[in-house]
């Protein structure tokens, strides 16, 4: 009975874990597709997490009114230093490299997650790490080797070549190839990344003492929203950015607030409890190949279509000059004829 259980529970995780994942790579292109939309880098986590909270809340005040512990200063502490690197730094630091990189990149610089767990959790006790032992070499041995595969994979595709002209290739290309600004980008996603890293490895110790996960998961977004409002008040002065003007931005917002925020925390934040940081971080590593991978392709073919549709907008262009410039040969080919008269006329006249 006892391996049944626990054969359940392990099948169980990894199923969580799948939806969190196949949630997590569908933000990767909803992101994308809000920032080409326009949508504010401020004004998108805000309501985000807000989206989160009114999801969330509810069920954590109905569902653990009897394993909640009173709020204390400290855990007032801990859950605002949790937003401050989980919600506000990751989903900062995410949009601002996403903005001056690409979604290639983005989702595969985020292979270095687990090794940066596993660094964190090892170095702060939390994941058992015995070199002694080959459980352990092959523990540490086996999550820097995949991470390490997996990133050759997907970063090393050789150099962006463009074939189209300087306008079509600006359009139709992954992100802004400004080097100072790929630079920055670069920094930007490895603060996500250590961020990221980090807010999985303090939910394991808060957990031990906070069991009501929901709760904390309410928290951690109240706490985040209102860490962006105050930025958002200072940075984003503009009303207008505030408006959802389309159809799109909408379901854009809900999808990230609904699915990537609200279910995905809630679900990650189970799994830590159950199979703890490294083992969540192992996984979305995985998952984020694929993604990856999937971004390249996407990528590749919005490239193409855009190719396609400016030689059809150039062939559509050259249609109307080149009959232009035959008209006007015609014109001058009459103009430049000398007048004949009639056959009939031209005999009478020599008679």
């Amino acid at each position: 009975m006892g391996e049944t259980a626990a054969a359940s529970g392990g099948a169980r995780l990894h199923v969580a874990m799948l939806t969190l994942q196949l949630g997590y790579a569908g933000f990767h292109v909803v992101s994308r597709l809000a920032l080409d939309m326009g949508v504010s880098k401020l004004v998108f986590p805000v309501y985000r997490n807000l989206i989160a909270l009114f999801l969330l809340a509810p069920f954590a005040y109905f569902l653990e009114k009897k394993e909640r512990p009173a709020m204390t200063a400290r855990l007032a502490a801990q859950f605002f230093f949790l937003a401050l690197c989980g919600i506000t730094a990751n989903q900062g630091f995410y949009l601002l490299g996403l903005q001056h990189t690409s979604p290639t990149f983005a989702s595969a610089i985020q292979n270095s997650v687990p090794a940066i767990t596993f660094a964190m959790a090892a170095a702060l006790r939390i994941e058992p790490l015995n070199l002694s032992s080959r459980h352990g070499l092959a523990k540490l041995s086996g999550t820097l080797l995949s991470v390490a595969g997996a990133s050759l994979i997907t970063l090393f595709k050789g150099p962006q070549i463009h074939t189209l002209s300087s306008s079509t290739a600006a359009v139709a290309g992954e992100g802004n190839n400004n080097n100072s600004n790929w630079g920055m980008g670069c920094v930007y996603l490895m603060g996500h990344c250590v961020a990221w890293s980090g807010w999985l490895v303090m939910q394991a110790p808060v957990l031990r003492r906070y069991p009501a996960r929901l709760t904390v998961t309410s928290y951690t977004c109240l706490f985040g929203l209102l860490q962006f409002l105050a930025i958002a008040a200072f940075a984003e002065r503009d009303a207008a950015a505030w408006a959802v003007s389309s159809r799109s931005e909408l379901l854009a917002v809900l999808y990230a607030g609904f699915v990537a925020s609200g279910v995905a925390f809630a679900v990650q934040t189970w799994c830590i409890h159950r199979g703890g940081p490294v083992f969540v971080a192992v996984i979305i590593g995985a998952v984020l190949i694929v993604a990856g991978l999937y971004l390249v392709l996407w990528g590749k073919s919005q490239e193409r279509a855009e190719a396609s549709a400016a030689a059809a907008i150039a062939d559509q262009q050259q249609q109307p000059s080149a009959s232009a410039a035959a008209a006007a040969d015609d014109d001058d080919s009459c103009l430049k004829q000398p007048l004949l008269l009639p056959t009939s006329t031209a005999g009478s006249e020599n008679v």
